[in-house]
């Protein structure tokens, strides 16, 4: 497009969205109240796998979308890890333009609609939103993000993005989660070619094997990565770049710059008595064989313990969906078992009304301190001292403290710990040039290159655990300074 093209769509874009603006007046703009999801029954969906969220029909999100004021100078679209035109995209929702929308948000992002369904939009873009300063709801932004994605994809209209004449130059993505997809999407953008090395059996990383489909279904994972082959985007599955090959194997077979997004799933414990007895497993564990071994799936042969009394340990997401997939698999009594308030819960406030309304139990303000086992050595009951919130620590979070004495047994006949998550330690050990923290994270400056000049790191092995849309905005950021090494370096 020529430069007076671009001046001409300009001012045409300002045209339209000057009469969308004005076709409403701010004031009763703000009068709107924001829409409410719909959701399905949670007596119905707590047995089964139907998404909870059932997304906005096309009434409701024209509505929602008349509330956003189209600011001047919008915070939102810094709020985004991955800077979304939030208003452009909005905008054309207004005005019925729903492709339109899905294309403007393509532009900087390659996972929409799961973004619109797991990304916590009320800490990011909606925390920013113009209407938060004034005590109003923000616009729902993740909800509309989710619907023109949805529209599109169900429209069969949704539409590649433009992809530039092919360099010749190979690079290597390690993992095929929300980072390493976001990598090779940008890069494909770009001509370079792009293989995605997965060590599981699935492309799509945590998105597949760490979130359960009544949150995000895997059809969805599926049509992104879709998208991504028809960029020319290959992938490799059971290829664990460090034992398959490794990065200097595949230098040697001409690749030019590397993109580790392998995430964290090296689970934590908590190290207490009776840790090691049967039944007592990560929520890492417990998820892949839900998630991505169907264990609960009479047709595969995926050993699940199906506990009648589960106790899920953490505050979390995964936490989250660790009880309410216990619930799905027909537990009588799901316990989560978490040492600071409800206040403190690092979850989505979402994820927490959902589970509570499933039948979750919180148990908020207790620490596991023991396990017990019975005669065979499986775990029966779960010994949980109760706390109270004392001075706040480094982070200004009140710190948990024991009350004296407080110590219940609960009979349990699984245990699920969701306590943290470490990066596993194949990448950094099978190429000890790369630094590491003394986390055990990757090193990486602010342009996400790592000690060794031709890799570049991002997502949760940089991170730690952190969440779908940092990763992203890692993955982007990643792919620009990689561009940037190799028209310096190719």
């Amino acid at each position: 497009m020529s430069d007076i093209q671009d001046i001409r769509k300009a001012q045409r874009d300002e045209e339209w969205r000057k009469a969308v603006r004005d076709s409403v007046k701010p004031k009763d703009r703000m009068a709107q109240e924001r829409i409410v999801m719909p959701e399905a029954d949670a007596q119905e969906r707590s047995r089964s796998y139907i998404e909870v969220n059932m997304g906005l029909n096309l009434e409701q999100a024209m509505t929602e979308a008349k509330r956003c004021l189209d600011c001047p100078s919008p915070s939102c679209v810094t709020g985004c890890p991955v800077e979304i035109n939030i208003p452009t995209f909005i905008k054309n929702i207004e005005r019925g333009e729903i492709l339109e929308a899905a294309r403007v948000i393509k532009e900087t992002s390659t996972l929409p609609a799961v973004c619109g369904r797991v990304c916590p939009q009320e800490k990011q873009c909606e925390s920013k939103c113009i209407y938060v300063k004034s005590g109003k709801k923000p616009v729902a932004i993740g909800y509309l993000e989710r619907f023109a994605a949805d529209y599109e994809r169900e429209s069969g209209k949704a539409a590649t993005p433009e992809v530039a004449k092919k360099n010749g130059i190979k690079v290597a993505v390690i993992g095929s989660g929300p980072a390493g997809l976001t990598c090779s999407g940008e890069l494909a953008k770009m001509g370079y070619d792009v293989t995605i090395f997965e060590a599981l059996h699935e492309i799509g990383g945590v998105l597949k094997y760490g979130i359960p489909e009544f949150r995000l279904p895997n059809d969805i994972v599926d049509f992104e990565i879709n998208n991504l082959a028809k960029m020319g985007v290959k992938f490799e599955a059971d290829f664990i770049v460090g034992k398959t090959a490794t990065i200097d194997d595949l230098r040697a077979e001409g690749y030019k710059a590397f993109f580790v997004g392998s995430g964290a799933g090296l689970p934590r414990f908590m190290g207490i008595p009776g840790e090691n007895c049967n039944g007592i497993m990560s929520s890492n564990e417990y998820l892949t064989r839900v998630n991505l071994m169907h264990a609960a799936d009479k047709n595969f042969d995926t050993p699940i313990i199906f506990g009648k009394n589960v106790a899920v340990v953490g505050g979390g997401n995964t936490a989250m969906d660790s009880v309410r997939t216990a619930r799905r698999l027909g537990a009588e009594r799901v316990m989560l078992i978490y040492r600071r308030s409800e206040v403190e819960m690092p979850a989505r406030l979402e994820e927490i009304h959902h589970a509570k309304e499933e039948g979750v139990e919180f148990m908020t303000l207790h620490n596991p301190v023991e396990y017990v086992a019975d005669e065979k050595g499986r775990v029966c009951a779960v010994k949980v001292q109760r706390m109270e919130l004392g001075e706040p620590d480094e982070r200004g979070r009140r710190k948990p403290v024991p009350v004296e004495g407080a110590i219940e047994e609960i009979p349990v006949d699984l245990v699920v710990v969701s306590v943290g998550v470490s990066p596993n330690p194949l990448i950094s050990s099978s190429h000890p040039d790369i630094k590491t923290t003394d986390r055990g994270t990757l090193e990486a400056n602010d342009a996400l290159q790592t000690s060794v000049p031709d890799v570049f790191a991002g997502g949760d092995i940089v991170r730690g655990g952190a969440t779908v849309i940092l990763a992203m905005g890692d993955g982007r950021k990643a792919a620009a300074s990689i561009n940037d090494y190799l028209q310096k370096n190719a």
